[in-house]
């Protein structure tokens, strides 16, 4: 099996690139990257017209993941991409921008599957491209990274992007020290690989009682989605490490399917006054055993293996590193019973 990673030049994307490193050892699959350029139009004219096969010729499956439908079209770099695979699926973690599923992809049908984040679009993508098509969402690595330790340091943490009135960490902390709260801002970037940075990122947040982080739409930016809520890597890796997400979640059909009750606290707006008193409130409420709740049922919910699951049965892999890990992760869930929701998307 042929992963072919498309995101490798973009940056944000460490959660994603780790995951990918966690599926080649758990599938057996061989990394490649896509060229890092985009075909002519006359490669992608010469796609339509020159399909590939229903069936593949090769013995070679391969998975593009890519960050947007627009990368798709990386395919037609690969060498005898019409020719060398049996089964070619794509993974679209940015899966919402409909408009941008490329022409060629849709004229051409390369693709025996799409994977894809937001299971609201599963419908359309399935009636614009032609294609099979399944709901496969973010994951964290809950199992090796997570945690769900009762002493933490901070009652407060912030990671990634905030709110113009969350913006400023140390106007944040003495604002936050007015309410007893403690605080944490931003931790200063190094030169870390993906897998570094996502060991980075989950022992911070397993030192964090609360991560700030608000909705795309309650705080979109030039590069978000202006209308369509999507869950990302920053809830769910907050929840691996057993933090509470505070701030304001999307609104979807994936947050209901895939969190639980106390997973997150809702603030209500952006502002930041108001979002410290309701925090401070919280934390008063906030026990060990909500650390150990929100770690085990990401363990149930959001873990990449049971992403990788879905994938080696579509595929028909058969893994015994997946199944081995898959035993460990059921083995580290245990018998323990927890009101809440499970979800093993298919």
């Amino acid at each position: 099996m042929l992963i072919v990673n498309s995101v490798v030049s973009k940056t944000g994307w460490s959660p994603i690139l780790h995951m990918m490193t966690l599926a080649s050892r758990m599938l057996g699959a061989e990394i490649v990257n896509a060229e890092d350029r985009l075909p002519s139009f006359l490669e992608k004219l010469a796609s339509v017209l020159k399909r590939r096969p229903a069936s593949g010729r090769g013995e070679q499956s391969c998975l593009l993941i890519c960050s947007g439908p627009s990368d798709l079209v990386r395919l037609l770099n690969l060498h005898d991409w019409r020719g060398r695979f049996q089964f070619l699926a794509a993974w679209v973690i940015d899966s919402f921008w409909i408009e941008y599923i490329p022409p060629s992809t849709r004229l051409s049908k390369p693709f025996d599957h799409f994977f894809i984040t937001t299971s609201g679009d599963v419908d359309q993508w399935k009636k614009i491209t032609r294609t099979p098509t399944s709901w496969l969402p973010w994951g964290t690595d809950a199992l090796a990274l997570g945690s769900g330790k009762a002493q933490r340091s901070w009652d407060l943490s912030r990671l990634g992007r905030q709110p113009a009135e969350w913006e400023d960490d140390e106007a944040n902390l003495v604002a936050a020290r007015a309410h007893n709260i403690s605080y944490r801002g931003r931790v200063p970037g190094g030169h870390l690989n993906a897998s570094e940075n996502q060991e980075l990122v989950l022992r911070l947040n397993a030192d964090s009682k609360f991560v700030l982080a608000f909705s795309n739409v309650a705080n979109p930016e030039s590069y978000t989605h202006r209308t369509k809520h999507y869950l990302t890597g920053r809830w769910t890796d907050a929840l691996a490490a057993g933090a509470v997400v505070a701030g304001i979640a999307p609104r979807s059909p994936d947050t209901d399917q895939l969190l639980w009750p106390g997973a997150t606290l809702e603030l209500g707006g952006v502002g930041r006054e108001q979002g410290l008193e309701q925090i401070a409130e919280a934390l008063k409420r906030w026990t060990p055993d909500t650390a150990s709740s929100n770690h085990l049922m990401a363990l149930k919910n959001l873990d990449w293996r049971w992403r990788f699951e879905a994938i080696a049965k579509t595929f028909g892999v058969n893994s015994p590193s997946l199944r081995s890990e898959l035993e460990l992760l059921t083995r580290a869930i245990g018998d323990r019973d927890l009101a809440g929701k499970t979800v093993r998307p298919a």
